[in-house]
């Protein structure tokens, strides 16, 4: 019979692992149970030929802007080294009339155009003046000043470039959500919590480094998908093809769908939320080239917007993120589906999913079909949260809710869709975990494998 365990977290991408060093750190008995058979999640890098393949775009502000990001940067001792989370230069572009326009998304931009005509640069800090008004915070975004707007509802207002050229195409590109549907508020809050692009970092070691740093320190076991929750004398059972766990309380770090089907008891109010919280597929398509390239006007830049695709939404120069992305001489880049595409390309096969992004990305890059050495498709039908006015009305009570042994981490949490708003979570999640520990001390046993 093993010893007892306090807590049993599903699910090892930043929410997750998070979660767990957190309870650990407390002094609880933790265990992390991983369907994939490596830890990081949506922010995972695969390693191939000397290749660092980012499976997403990860991007890290400043402490004031990710300061749940940063503590754990700080707590892992990442940020001993100065060149570990080194800063991305010129790190976003739009592009429009044949070339990519530098300097969106930071004060820079407003001066230089970003493509933008006059009367849309001046409407764009017209929105910028609102939206510092509005009560904006990327914890609670139901509680903005902007009822039940959605993006489009937001930018209407505004001149058409300003939505067509900048705000929808992000809103696209980097979450994959149709402006039309997504509720306004936790768009406005990431982009003023985010702040300027002009201090965006990325991990050297790639996206996964702060995930796979705290799992050196934990007890995780991956190739382990749990199947279902339920309660049982003293906490919960977690049940498994590889043996049943148990646990006095589960954090269950996974998508809201996923968190849905695997806790089908869960109460009214959480299963409300639960049921609220739609997603966004993401398909993303990554080029091992022989030689780098990037699009026109971004020698220097990483991500290019591209409105007005019905295929292509993101361009990201991976090399010029960081030079150890791919061999020297070498480069990588990857293209991001539109969110029409992504849900039209999702079941598509790889070979498919490829040629079509990669033919569109040829007015951008002409010749980079000739330069691919390898292709790699990235799916997530899971991709990020995609929050709909519901999903706001129904997140007071979630928030909420009493402590109970099943809780939840992740970016839906709080309809943040990044990695602060995973990490985040994952504080929140911990302080509850371990409140509910705390005031609960009957003794259980785990069936390890």
């Amino acid at each position: 019979m093993s010893a007892p365990l306090d807590a049993a977290v599903v699910g090892a991408g930043p929410a997750g692992l998070a979660t767990a060093h957190l309870l650990a750190a407390a002094g609880h008995t933790v265990r992390v149970l991983e369907a994939a058979d490596a830890v990081g999640g949506r922010t995972r890098t695969l390693r191939s030929d000397g290749y660092l393949v980012d499976t997403g775009a990860e991007m890290i502000p400043s402490a004031d802007a990710y300061p749940a990001t940063w503590r754990l940067v700080r707590a892992t001792g990442l940020d001993s080294d100065p060149e570990a989370v080194p800063l991305v230069r010129d790190a976003l572009a739009v592009w429009w009339n044949g070339r990519a326009r530098p300097h969106a998304g930071r004060p820079l931009g407003l001066l230089t155009g970003m493509g933008l005509s006059g009367r849309a640069r001046l409407d764009l800090a017209r929105l910028l003046r609102r939206l510092d008004r509005a009560g904006l915070d990327p914890d609670r975004p139901e509680r903005a000043a902007l009822g039940e707007e959605t993006v489009a509802d937001l930018l209407r207002r505004y001149h058409p470039q300003v939505r067509d050229r900048l705000l929808g195409p992000l809103a696209a590109g980097f979450f994959g959500w149709p402006p039309e549907r997504a509720a306004a508020a936790p768009f406005a809050a990431h982009l003023a919590a985010s702040g300027s692009t002009a201090t965006w970092r990325t991990y050297r070691d790639g996206m996964d480094t702060l995930p796979r740093a705290l799992a050196a320190r934990l007890d995780v076991r991956t190739g382990h998908p749990v199947t279902g929750v339920a309660h049982a004398p003293g906490g919960v059972r977690l049940d498994s093809p590889r043996g049943a766990v148990t646990a006095r309380a589960v954090v269950l770090a996974v998508p809201a769908p996923v968190a849905l089907r695997l806790h089908p008891g869960a109460p009214p109010a959480e299963r409300e939320y639960l049921e609220a919280c739609g997603y966004a597929p993401m398909l993303r398509v990554s080029l091992l080239l022989d030689a780098p390239t990037a699009p026109r006007g971004a020698r220097r830049g990483f991500a290019v917007l591209v409105p007005d695709d019905p295929v292509l939404a993101v361009v990201t120069a991976d090399h010029a993120k960081h030079p150890g992305r791919a061999p020297r001489g070498r480069g990588l880049v990857s293209l991001v589906a539109s969110p029409q595409a992504a849900r039209d390309l999702i079941d598509a096969p790889d070979d498919e999913v490829g040629a079509r992004l990669t033919a569109r990305a040829e007015r951008l890059m002409p010749g980079v079909g000739k330069r691919v050495r390898r292709t790699i498709v990235h799916r997530f039908r899971h991709g990020l949260p995609l929050p709909e006015p519901r999903a706001l009305a129904a997140r007071p009570a979630f928030a909420d809710r009493p402590l109970a042994p099943v809780d939840y981490a992740g970016d839906w949490t709080a309809l943040r869709p990044c990695s602060e708003g995973a990490v985040a979570s994952a504080f929140t999640a911990a302080e509850r975990t371990s409140a509910l520990l705390t005031t609960s001390r009957e003794p259980i046993t785990t069936e390890a494998p």
